[in-house]
């Protein structure tokens, strides 16, 4: 499964982490498979197995950006 980087890019951004946010755009690939780029994510904070279940388990981007 990959994940568009701009996905990534907005959870940061959301989370008002705007430095890993650049750090991301930076590091990441356009697609994201969170299985190989699992390092990476989890030292930008995002861990990979969350980003599986949103876009798996149901619901699409479900919670992933939260409830404002």
């Amino acid at each position: 499964m990959q994940i568009d980087k701009d996905m990534i890019i907005g959870l940061l951004k959301d989370r008002g982490q705007q430095d890993k946010a650049a750090e991301a755009d930076r590091q990441l690939p356009d697609k994201v498979d969170p299985q190989e780029h699992s390092g990476l994510l989890e030292r930008l904070g995002v861990n990979p197995q969350d980003l599986i279940a949103k876009f798996t388990g149901g619901g699409g981007l479900g919670g992933l950006f939260g409830k404002k």
